[in-house]
């Protein structure tokens, strides 16, 4: 079983051959050796993700099939199906790496945003409940800076997301709770840059 630590280390060493386009990797031509993966898997993390097409996480961690348990909402949040989901192979496979990763830009944020300074009723209710569980890290911020607006707004809107729904994790689930005390399960936050490439962690093992 792979450590936290040692997982934490294997995704940064593969985003860094991502962001300096030198994969290792090639996730579109490995599918021809199914038979090589139709054995039981053993992902060594757990990633929840946006949905955002930009944002796949075997590519920009460059991994590839059977490597990662991969989770996608839009704006990464964290409902009872996430938290089953993480649960579910934190349990079944031992995977001891949880990362929620936003990316800059995230268009659930932006929603987020628009809807608390302008209500739209225009939104359907399903797209709503996406943003109502952004909306508490959007009011935080604001209620700390009121002055908040725009493009920094935004920027920290997506870190404040990320670390509600690693929180969630942390605290939300007698299971996750219990693996993180006895079993070196950790769930840490990441913001992947559109821009450039790279993966930012916050809160990583050990600190």
């Amino acid at each position: 079983m792979m450590t936290a630590r040692k997982a934490l280390q294997q995704l940064k060493e593969g985003n860094a051959r991502f962001a300096a386009a030198i994969q290792t990797r090639d996730v579109h031509t490995c599918v021809v050796k199914c038979d090589k993966h139709a054995r039981p898997q053993l992902p060594f993390a757990i990633v929840l993700g946006c949905s955002d097409s930009r944002v796949p996480a075997e590519i920009v961690f460059d991994q590839g099939l059977g490597d990662l348990f991969v989770i996608r909402v839009a704006g990464n949040i964290v409902a009872p199906s996430q938290v089953g989901s993480v649960e579910f192979a934190a349990t079944q496979f031992g995977t001891r790496l949880v990362v929620v990763m936003g990316h800059t830009g995230c268009g659930a944020v932006t929603a987020a945003i628009e809807d608390l300074r302008r209500p739209a009723d225009s939104m359907s209710p399903n797209v709503h409940s996406i943003v109502d569980y952004i909306r508490p890290s959007i009011e935080d911020l604001l209620a700390g800076d009121p002055r908040l607006a725009g493009d920094e707004l935004l920027r920290q809107g997506v870190r404040a997301n990320v670390r509600t729904s690693a929180d969630q994790l942390r605290r939300g689930s007698k299971v996750l709770e219990g693996l993180i005390r006895d079993h070196g399960l950790c769930v840490v936050g990441a913001e992947y840059s559109l821009e450039t490439g790279v993966v930012e962690f916050f809160d990583p093992p050990g600190t």
